[in-house]
């Protein structure tokens, strides 16, 4: 029993001392005075417990009644006991009050722990809370490398668009390939989080060094995302505002090229940006909502070649307008694995000739465009649990006026017209370019560190007749494709990847591949369009790449 009471109390002053965080906040001398005074009071009550425990028992109040003793049993007597040995009494040290630099260095200690409990953030990665506030921080990116070697001719670019690698007889194709590197796609980023009074709102600037020349070692930094998003309390309800990922985009599967390729999105713009989630954590599964209002860019093709809206030409405006923001809409849906999504849109797109150099005659044209994509993300263990984390993807689409957000397809426009031509001589038009695809991909887990992604795609695009009337050769005529294919195959390593609990990887910070990339286009008008390019209407493209990726 004097053990424990003596345990007790010791715990009891040294728990004292260290349940003062927020003292080690303030004047360390007072501290230090503080914590001596806790001491020196414990140890007194220490002191009057042990005391109390030395005194002798009380003796018997006097004339209480006593117990009248048994009649002793009628058998032989038992011979006497020895008498016990009395316990041995163990002498307890009192415990030492700490020393003046002990008590300092628990004070700073608890100080350091209490500073950096304050910093602590809930974000993964590089990041810390801002103290005094609801706000958290975040830094993150990517360091990228990639070379490459063309076999066939020289695009003279580490993204070359499927849409306009050089056709087959071209001088391009006549120089026998070449060979590039560049880290001008590492990235950067800084995430923040804050909990106000409407809700969470987070905010992303993020850029990597793309914006110049692809064969210049003098990268210039360019905007890749700024925006801001509110997360109302229900969680459910998100209002985003500024430039993120068109709601069009997708990324179906892994390549180590940094190109925009066939049947893929990558555009990035300024938006209005609606969400709602459906979550049914009993199920697993999620459905989310999404329409966007995003920035609109005109882009067509005519005699003069591809126009945009920031051209100017002989001093005058561009003939391409832009008059309302595209409207996007998508339906997502995840369970166990599973992914499918519907997407939309609704463009305008218009000419207005009035004061502008373009060919005569003046006027304007609108007409809409429009697009529909789907695609379904299916976990191969669902046909047999020895496929692992396997994937198959397929993915579908058709729309016309939908060239910018396919640039890997089209190489830009959106519509054409037959201004300028003859046959727009009472009047010109413009049409809005019809174009569908398909794109079907399996990425393959051979272990949990490598993985391999391999994929065709498929696209078709339709002109009206006047097209055959531009100059074969030109710059307008070379623009416009009839069919384009394309293949990947690559090998990634991610020595630090590991397996969730739900079976799929976390691929870690470092990545390390080789992939090989086959890309041929066709020519609307064939071998009579290239004519001045080669006389051959189409190209084709191999190329090998390296790439490695570490991740911050």
């Amino acid at each position: 029993m004097r053990h424990a009471a003596i345990a007790a109390a010791l715990a009891a002053g040294w728990l004292a001392i260290g349940g003062q965080p927020a003292l080690a906040q303030s004047d360390d001398a007072a501290t230090i005075a503080e914590l001596r005074r806790q001491l020196e009071a414990m140890q007194r009550r220490l002191d009057a417990l042990e005391a109390r425990q030395r005194q002798p028992a009380a003796p018997a109040v006097a004339g209480a009644p006593s117990r009248p003793a048994p009649a002793p049993a009628a058998r032989a007597p038992r011979p006497p006991r020895p008498a016990a040995a009395p316990a041995p009494v163990v002498a307890v040290p009192a415990a030492a009050a700490p020393s003046p630099a002990a008590l300092e260095e628990a004070a700073r200690q608890a100080g350091r722990e209490a500073a950096l409990e304050a910093l602590r953030s809930d974000l993964p990665g590089i990041a810390f809370r801002v103290p005094g506030t609801e706000t958290q921080v975040r830094l993150y990116g990517f360091i990228k490398l990639t070379s490459w070697h063309d076999f066939d001719s020289r695009n003279q670019t580490d993204a070359p668009p499927p849409a306009t690698i050089p056709l087959q007889g071209s001088v391009a194709a006549m120089q026998g390939g070449d060979y590039g590197m560049t880290a001008r796609f590492s990235r950067i980023g800084v995430d923040t989080r804050s909990e106000t009074g409407w809700g969470r709102v987070e905010t992303r600037i993020e850029g990597d060094f793309g914006g110049g020349p692809p064969t210049s070692n003098n990268a210039v930094f360019r905007l890749r995302q700024a925006w801001a998003e509110l997360t109302l309390p229900d969680n459910d309800w998100r209002v985003l505002i500024g430039q993120t990922n068109s709601l069009w985009n997708e990324g179906l599967f892994e390549t180590i090229i940094d190109a925009t390729n066939l049947n893929q999105s990558f555009v990035r713009q300024a938006q209005l940006r609606l969400t709602r989630v459906w979550a049914d954590p009993a199920l697993n599964r999620t459905i989310t909502g999404q329409v966007a209002l995003e920035a609109p860019e005109t882009n067509y093709v005519g005699v003069a070649g591809l126009v945009t809206p920031t051209q100017n030409t002989d001093g005058s405006a561009s003939p391409a307008i832009n008059t309302a923001p595209d409207l996007h809409v998508r339906l997502g849906w995840r369970q166990d694995g599973w992914e499918g999504a519907l997407r939309g849109m609704l463009r305008q797109l218009s000419i207005n000739t009035s004061g502008t150099t373009a060919p005569a005659p003046q006027g304007e044209q609108d007409t809409l465009g429009w697009g529909v994509a789907g695609h379904l993300r299916m976990p191969m263990k669902v046909i047999a649990p020895a496929f692992g984390p396997d994937e198959l993807i397929g993915m579908a689409f058709v729309g016309q006026g939908i060239g910018r957000y396919f640039f890997g397809n089209t190489g830009g426009p959106d519509a054409i017209t037959n201004l300028g031509l003859a046959s727009a001589a009472s009047g010109f038009d413009m049409e809005a370019i019809p174009s569908w695809g398909l794109t079907g991909a399996y990425r393959r887990f051979w272990t949990t560190q490598l993985r391999s992604n391999f994929s065709y795609s498929w696209s078709k695009l339709d002109y009206p007749d006047y097209a055959r009337q531009f100059t074969p050769g030109s710059s307008s005529a070379l623009a416009l494709n009839d069919q384009l294919q394309q293949v990947f195959a690559n090998l990634i390593w991610s020595p630090f990847a590991t397996l969730r609990a739900d079976g799929s990887v976390d691929t870690g910070w470092l990545d390390i591949g080789v992939e090989y990339l086959f890309t041929r286009r066709d020519l609307f008008g064939g071998a009579a369009a290239a004519m001045g390019a080669g006389g051959i209407g189409h190209g084709i493209q191999n190329r090998v790449l390296f790439g490695a990726v570490a991740r911050f």
